[in-house]
């Protein structure tokens, strides 16, 4: 979940039109809000400093390819002199380009009034768009311009005329090459509270959210009302705004706002990671393992990372050490040729135990005695050693076959009180600290009595669903990857959980089938990737109406669209809390609240 899960600008929605969409409709509003998925765009300003709204790559590569196609002319070569439509088309575009305010190779001197979801700062030159890495919202800086598009361009930091005050020497000796973080320069402090304008900016602009900017007291009402299920609630007041064109009652957030709560950070946001990737290559030095350098697949040799767990450095670069000695080759991605393509190390924060999986293009391993006999000589936490096997030209990373060389196939781990073992491709949070933050909150936004039945989609290992079985009393969990729901059955039985059950599937086949036996959910809790709710997943929710949606995600861009297709379809979304998983990276993760019908509960209690 990590990986790696947005824009700026903001958007008010009226509150007073604000409908539930239902059915075809509904489908029709889920459709169009994903063909204007933000997550492709670049050009968003951070901080509520800038609105710049630049929708070139949606809609201008759509009106292409649609010209494109309605012209017969995908593939065909036009008659301008042999030239194809796609050289045309470039020429022009670089004829528009020279009317820019800035060319290639200009030096200026701008203002940085924003930051993009990449972690990039923002600045204008007579209005034309530059993105410069490295810079920070407040700053004043000398730049040169590497590349312009349409409407906005890229530049390098030269220097820096006038620093912001949340600047801080990156301690990452290789920070500038690498492309792991990309806000280390910033000062913690400044970074949780750009996290959390991020995700106000674009709960805002992309999901026509209102934000409350007095939460506390919404808040406690919101929960009081909410958590009261025999009326006994402190009584919620309500407002003439609380009322469509209709007189009907609107939902909470439209009358006071979603609050956004502050990002919640580590006290001490280094060596978090518990889990190190490594690529491995070669050259004229000999092995050499890191992360690869920005925008490239060039590895940046590394010794010590400051986000990994000081022992998985140490088991990387035993392994570089024995597969220089053992004359070991490194994968190329080139040629397709070489053996180790990546190492591979898990730490269990709580146990200690520790796994090494060494990724190789092919089954056999010269001197693997050797290079074990080594490895747990040098590094007795290793419980397991196992061997994936990747022959595919691919960059992913993992294969299909998997095998253990020695020891065990799994680590044990904890997460609060609940026992996780941990092999070789199960997904496992890289953060275990931060991660019990998160499912804390997702507990409590659960609002659990011990009497809820709870369906926890993309249920992965089973990690939410078995904090969610303590305080629940039925937990069903559904997920399409089968090795991890093996893993997720294995973990409640290693945890004597009896209240949960797993099923492999796809949610939005799985939690129809069973709704249909009868299973219906108090609370839904989702966590998908980074590409957000499969939309037959949200209708899925719709039809089944649960008191309750907790939201779980990666990527605020996707779930403030997703909030939004909730939102029209009756759901209400009351809180969102971000949680620092990555600390020095631009990546925050976020858990909403959101309640069915809470205005019509809420004046109900009024009567």
């Amino acid at each position: 979940m990590t990986n790696n899960r947005s824009g700026r600008g903001k958007s008010r929605r009226n509150a007073a039109t604000a409908t539930p969409v239902q059915g075809n409709q509904h489908k029709k509003t889920m459709k169009a809000t994903r063909e204007r998925e933000p997550e492709q765009s670049r050009v968003r300003a951070g901080n509520g400093l800038l609105q710049a709204e630049i929708k070139h790559k949606n809609g201008n590569m759509n009106e292409v390819a649609q010209k494109k196609r309605e012209n017969g002319r995908d593939t065909r070569r036009s008659s301008n002199g042999g030239r194809s439509q796609d050289a045309s088309k470039r020429i022009r575009s670089s004829v528009e380009r020279t009317d820019l305010p800035v060319q290639k190779n200009d030096e200026a001197v701008i203002d940085i009034i924003g930051m993009n979801h990449d972690g990039e700062g923002v600045g204008r030159v007579e209005g034309f768009t530059l993105f410069v890495p490295g810079a920070l919202p407040g700053e004043k800086v000398r730049i040169k311009v590497l590349k312009t598009k349409k409407q906005y361009g890229y530049a390098k930091l030269l220097d820096i005329a006038q620093a912001s005050p949340d600047r801080i020497a990156a301690p990452c000796a290789i920070y500038d090459q690498c492309g792991g973080c990309q806000i280390q320069h910033m000062s913690y402090e400044a970074q949780l509270s750009w996290k959390r304008q991020h995700v106000v900016d674009v709960l805002e602009r992309i999901g026509k959210l209102s934000v409350a900017t007095e939460p506390s007291e919404h808040t406690a009402q919101v929960l009081a009302a909410s958590a009261d299920t025999d009326g006994e609630a402190d009584t919620v007041t309500t407002s003439d705004s609380a009322m469509n064109t209709d007189g009907n009652a609107d939902s909470m957030s439209r009358v006071h706002g979603v609050v956004v709560h502050p990002t919640l950070g580590m006290s001490e946001p280094w060596r978090y990671r518990n889990k190190a990737q490594v690529p491995i290559g070669v050259t004229e030095g000999g092995l050499v393992g890191g992360f690869y350098a920005r925008g490239s697949h060039r590895i940046v040799d590394m010794n010590t990372c400051l986000i990994q767990d000081e022992r998985n450095d140490e088991v990387v670069a035993r392994v570089k050490e024995i597969g220089r000695m053992l004359g070991i080759s490194a994968y190329n991605e080139e040629t397709g040729r070489g053996l180790l393509r990546h190492v591979v190390v898990k730490t269990a924060f709580r146990t200690g135990e520790m796994m090494l999986v060494l990724v190789t293009n092919g089954r056999d391993i010269p001197h693997a005695d050797a290079w074990i006999g080594s490895i747990r000589e040098h590094i007795p936490h290793v419980a397991s050693i196992c061997q994936n096997v990747n022959t595919k030209r691919t960059n992913v990373i993992f294969g299909d076959e998997t095998r253990v060389l020695w020891g065990r196939d799994v680590i044990y781990d904890y997460i609060g009180d609940v026992q996780f073992a941990i092999s070789a491709r199960s997904f496992y949070q890289v953060n275990p600290v931060q991660t019990e933050v998160l499912y804390s909150k997702t507990v409590e936004y659960a609002g659990l009595t011990g009497k809820e039945t709870v369906i926890d989609a993309y249920c992965g290992i089973g990690t939410i669903s078995l904090f969610l079985a303590q305080h629940a009393d039925q937990v069903y969990g559904v997920e399409i990857v089968k090795e991890a729901i093996d893993d997720a059955r294995s973990n409640a039985l290693l945890n004597e959980m009896r209240n949960v059950k797993f099923e492999v599937g796809a949610s939005e086949d799985v939690i129809p089938a069973w709704k249909e036996q009868g299973i219906t959910a108090d609370v839904i809790v989702v966590d998908p990737p980074r590409k957000g709710c499969d939309p037959r997943l949200l209708d899925t929710i719709l039809e089944m109406k649960p008191e309750r949606v907790v939201y779980v995600s990666c990527n605020p861009s996707t779930l403030a669209r997703d909030l939004r297709i909730l939102e029209d379809g009756g759901y209400s979304t009351v809180e969102v809390q971000p949680v620092d998983m990555f600390p020095h990276t631009v990546h925050v993760e976020c858990v909403a609240m959101l309640v069915k019908d809470f205005m019509a509960h809420a004046l109900q209690k009024t009567d």
